[in-house]
């Protein structure tokens, strides 16, 4: 079987800016699912129990629906209950954003949940609020402890963009889609995407290890 890479070659510029709307979108959707996530989590830990309760139901119901089903209904549901209308890519975003953040909450819950509860009594005795209990003695080892999640996070971010393709965001999936579909070069189209996303994620998923294994002692207690 002969394998002819001209059609990517003549492509290049085009993939390359699918590439860049991927990394676009994955930093967009990773930013706001840590904020939102993050908010979601210390809600869920030290908000009132009327507040845990939609939290909990949130959470839960995104972890249990797949991610192209909320971003196609996101899509196409959307506009039809509100008449508001989003381009692809904030469909997208929001979409991905929303479902992640629920991963992120559990992340967070876990991460303030594993530090020790004599750690907040003794703060607390010694006068500190508790805000700056959380701020000062939880959150910095939390974090630590939370590091390789949160990485762990970061790929699938950058992996579920791909999914965006089905409602037509022009990123590295959809202009692969298209390449091959001109070319009729799935194997070497699908073989460079493939080759483009371990490129991305493999030494991003190296540099959080080594960064956790550096301040792995800082969240010991």
């Amino acid at each position: 079987m002969d394998f002819d890479f001209s059609p990517l070659l003549d492509s290049w510029q085009y993939l390359l800016g699918g590439l860049g709307i991927t990394l676009l979108l994955s930093a967009m959707t990773a930013a706001g699912a840590l904020v939102l996530g993050t908010l979601l989590g210390l809600g869920r830990v030290y908000g009132p129990a009327w507040l845990r309760i939609p939290i909990v139901f949130y959470i839960d119901t995104q972890r249990a629906i797949p991610v192209l089903v909320i971003l196609v209904w996101f899509y196409f549901a959307v506009p039809i209950l509100t008449g508001i209308s989003f381009h692809p890519f904030w469909a997208a975003f929001m979409a991905l954003t929303l479902h992640i953040a629920a991963y992120v909450a559990e992340i967070v819950r876990a991460g303030i949940e594993s530090i020790r509860p004599g750690q907040l009594r003794a703060a607390l005795a010694l006068g500190m609020s508790r805000f700056q209990v959380v701020r000062k003695v939880v959150m910095p080892q939390a974090l630590v402890r939370m590091l390789p999640a949160f990485g762990s996070i970061l790929s699938i971010t950058i992996k579920d963009t791909a999914i965006a393709t089905v409602i037509a965001v022009p990123e590295l999936m959809k202009r692969a889609e298209t390449i091959a579909g001109q070319s009729y070069r799935p194997i070497e189209v699908f073989t460079v995407t493939m080759v483009i996303y371990f490129v991305i994620l493999f030494p991003g998923t190296r540099l959080i290890d080594a960064l956790y294994r550096r301040v792995a002692h800082l969240g010991r207690s």
